[in-house]
């Protein structure tokens, strides 16, 4: 639903911030009040790609160049605007306001005094109005590879969304987990070296010698037969039949006395040195335990 906005009267061009601001008041049932504050927190925010441009975004345009502010409220309860585009003496200005109705509203992040949909559902919002594959992918890959949040947050919106299906959001969905996974690799190796734990084996597949194949692992110190595996699980199509995947391998492993270790992106991320005390307990309690069963140990 995209209705045109008024903006207070004045001369020349309104700024990025007053149209950000008449679309929040639009939202709220307010655009004929622009001195009055905005509702409590949660009814309306900016999101799509006005969101990720206030998030910094280099991939989205800039605010002046949007034809239009993206603004999510919720699906139910009491009417959230006029409806209808108010007309104001001569001279004004219009903006256009696009609300995006959700039955799920996240809590939103504050930005240059503005409520603003985290990262995640901004992304979402903004991957729903756009067939560009180009503009989709450099969405997805900014919003891993420069920091502002984890794979997982981003394909949970998009499957609550129903978007996956489309070809070329899960084409770029693909790239978001591998550029994901390389950076928490990234994470990994710092962890073990920057925390002064043994050199692993980096990246092996584990089986038993002549016999069947037990799995990959990130990392594997072979004396104390402890395994360390990221865990980046994601809550797409066959996600259930991924987890007891996992529980197949991680019992397969121990079973032959592999001590398995799984750590997220999250922990790696905020928490290197708690991690690595986790690590290098289990390798300091390997010596205790009967010697695990041998394992070949192969180039992944």
């Amino acid at each position: 639903m995209t209705h045109d906005v008024p903006l207070p009267p004045r001369t020349g061009l309104p700024t990025s911030d007053e149209r950000l601001r008449a679309a929040l008041r639009y939202a709220q049932g307010g655009a004929e009040q622009p001195g009055a504050p905005f509702g409590p927190p949660g009814r309306a925010m900016i999101t799509g790609l006005a969101a990720l441009a206030l998030h910094r975004f280099a991939a989205a345009p800039s605010l002046l160049d949007l034809d239009r502010i993206d603004v999510l409220v919720p699906e139910l309860g009491e009417p959230l605007g006029p409806g209808t585009r108010v007309p104001l003496p001569s001279g004004c200005a219009y903006t256009s306001a696009h609300l995006v109705r959700t039955r799920i509203v996240p809590e939103p992040e504050e930005i240059t005094g503005l409520p603003v949909a985290p990262v995640p559902r901004a992304l979402a919002d903004a991957v729903a109005q756009s067939a560009d594959a180009e503009e989709v992918r450099g969405l997805l890959t900014e919003a891993v590879r420069g920091g502002h949040c984890e794979p997982q947050p981003v394909v949970r919106e998009l499957t609550r969304a129903r978007l996956l299906g489309l070809p070329h959001v899960a084409d770029a969905v693909e790239s978001l987990l591998a550029e994901g996974r390389a950076l928490t690799e990234g994470l990994l190796y710092g962890m073990v070296f920057g925390q002064g734990l043994p050199d692993p084996c980096w990246n092996v597949e584990l089986r038993v010698p002549g016999g069947p194949h037990l799995g990959a692992v990130d990392a594997y110190w072979p004396d104390q037969a402890v395994a360390v595996e990221i865990d980046a699980r994601s809550p797409r199509a066959g996600a259930e039949a991924a987890w007891d995947a996992c529980t197949h391998k991680r019992e397969s492993l121990e079973q032959f006395g592999v001590t398995v270790l799984h750590v997220t992106p999250e922990k790696l991320r905020e928490a290197p040195a708690q991690q690595a005390a986790v690590v290098r307990t289990a390798l300091m309690a390997a010596a205790e335990q009967p010697p695990a069963e041998y394992v070949a140990v192969l180039p992944r």
